[in-house]
C-alpha cells in the first residue's frame, strides 16, 4: 500500500491468524486499534491541556489514521512535509511547527499556505528569521525553548536544542516586543522515567518568565512520556499528570494554556512487529528484518529496553502454535550483507527455535518504522489489523 492510499487492510482476529494465513516470508506490522485509542484516552483524559502526537515517532499513514481516529487533532510537525502530510489527510487538523531550527523559507509556507500559528526558536538568530518570514506576528506563538538538565530520561534531548533561562528569557522579551505571544517550552528526554524531571522543568520555565517579566501565553511540555518495555520501571502515566498538575500550581491561581507532544507513549503500544527466522546457525540466527529495518532502536547508545516477544511455529496441519521450552541467548542478525546488521544484545528465545518459525514483538510503533532503510533491496512495509 502506497503513502498515500487508504485501502482497507487485512483483518484477522490474533497474533496467531496472521501467522497462519499468511505465513509471511516478509516482516508484518500489526496493528492494535483499540490499544492506540487507549493511549490517546489516556492523554485526552487527563492530560491537563492540548495533546500533539509527535509525527517524527512514525509517519505512516496507517498509524496516523490510527491516532486520529482516537480523537488525536493536534499534531507535533517538525517539517514542512510533515506539515503537508498531516493537512492533506486531516484537513481539520491542527499542525505546530515544534522544532528549533527551519530551512529558510518553511516558516513563511507553514504561516501563508496552512495557517500554522506556533513555532520555537532558542537563539536571536532563529527568532530575526522566524520575524522576517512572518509579516503578522500577532497571530502567531512563538515558544522560546529552555534546555532541562541530564537525569531521568534514557535519551537526553537538550544537548543540540534549548537556551539556558538567562537566554530564554531576553528571547521572552524579544518576542513579546514584537508583538507575537511568548510562550515557552522544553523537553525532558526521551523515555523519561522520571515525573519529577517535568516538574523541575515546569519550575524553570515559571522562573524563565518571572526574569523576564513577560506573562507567557502558553507553556509546552515536551515529549518524554514513556511507553512500558520491558528492561524499564516505568511509572504509570497519572503520575506524571499529577506531578504536572501540582507543578503548575506554582503559576498561581491559574496558569497559562499547556500542551505536550508525546510520541512514544501515544503509539509504541498499538504495533506488534511478526518476522521469520530465515536460518539457523548453531546459536545465531538470521532474520527478514533487522537494524537497518525495524531494529535501529536497540543501537542507541544507553538504551536499556527490550521489546516483548513470542514465537511460533505452524504445525502440519498449518496451525500457529507458540514455541515454549528452555530458553537461551542467541546472535540476531538482520537480512542485509552487512556484518553491522545485527541486534546488539542477544535474544533470549526458546532453544528449540527452528528456521520457518515467527518471531512477534510487541510495542514496536515508536521509531521503528520511521527509521526503517531501503537498504540492499529490504523495505518491511506489510501492514495487518488484529481486532477493531
Amino acid at each position: 500500500m502506497s503513502a498515500t492510499e487508504r485501502a482497507e487492510l487485512p483483518r484477522f482476529a490474533g497474533i496467531e491468524e496472521v501467522v497462519e494465513r499468511l505465513k509471511p516470508a516478509e516482516p508484518v506490522y500489526v496493528l492494535h486499534p483499540g490499544r492506540f485509542q487507549q493511549a490517546a484516552r489516556r492523554f485526552l483524559d487527563l492530560f491537563p491541556g492540548d495533546t500533539l502526537y509527535a509525527v517524527k515517532a512514525n509517519p505512516a499513514p496507517q498509524v496516523l489514521d490510527q491516532v486520529y481516529g482516537g480523537g488525536i487533532r493536534h499534531f507535533d510537525t517538525a517539517s514542512l512535509p510533515e506539515i503537508e502530510l498531516i493537512k492533506g489527510r486531516f484537513p481539520d487538523a491542527h499542525c505546530h511547527f515544534m522544532a528549533p531550527v527551519r530551512q529558510v523559507g518553511v516558516a513563511r509556507a507553514a504561516f501563508e499556505r496552512f495557517g500554522v500559528t506556533d513555532f520555537v526558536v532558542d537563539c536571536d538568530f532563529e527568532l530575526d528569521k522566524l520575524l522576517a518570514e512572518i509579516k503578522t506576528p500577532a497571530k502567531a506563538r512563538i515558544f522560546v525553548r529552555i534546555a532541562t538538565p541530564l537525569g531521568g530520561a534514557m535519551l537526553e534531548l537538550s544537548s543540540k536544542f534549548g537556551a539556558t533561562t538567562e537566554d530564554a528569557a531576553a528571547l521572552l522579551k524579544r518576542v513579546a516586543a514584537s508583538g507575537a505571544q511568548p510562550c515557552l517550552t522544553f523537553h525532558v528526554g526521551s523515555q523519561c522515567l522520571s515525573p519529577f524531571s517535568y516538574a523541575q522543568a515546569v519550575e524553570m520555565a515559571r522562573r524563565t518568565a518571572t526574569m523576564a517579566g513577560v506573562e507567557i501565553r502558553a507553556l509546552d511540555m515536551g515529549g518524554g512520556f514513556p511507553a512500558p518495555y520491558p528492561g524499564n520501571d516505568v511509572p504509570p502515566h497519572h503520575w506524571y499528570f499529577d506531578t504536572i498538575k501540582e507543578a503548575l500550581a506554582t503559576f498561581g491561581p491559574t496558569h497559562p494554556p499547556v500542551l505536550c507532544e508525546p510520541g512514544r507513549a501515544l503509539i509504541a503500544e498499538g504495533l506488534s512487529l511478526i518476522v521469520q527466522v530465515v536460518l539457523r546457525k548453531g546459536e545465531s540466527l538470521y532474520l527478514n528484518d533487522g537494524v537497518y529495518g525495524s531494529f535501529d532502536e536497540l543501537t542507541l547508545p544507553g538504551w536499556t529496553a527490550h521489546y516483548a516477544h513470542k514465537v511460533f511455529a505452524l504445525d502440519k496441519k498449518g496451525r500457529a502454535l507458540e514455541v515454549t521450552g528452555e530458553n537461551k541467548p542467541f546472535r540476531a542478525y538482520g537480512p542485509t550483507c552487512d556484518t553491522l546488521d545485527v541486534l546488539p544484545r542477544p535474544l533470549m528465545l526458546p532453544e528449540g527455535i527452528a528456521a520457518g518459525d515467527f518471531i512477534v514483538f510487541e510495542d514496536m510503533a515508536a521509531y521503528s518504522v520511521a527509521l526503517r532503510t531501503a537498504f540492499n533491496g529490504f523495505f518491511p512495509d506489510t501492514w495487518a489489523v488484529v481486532g477493531n
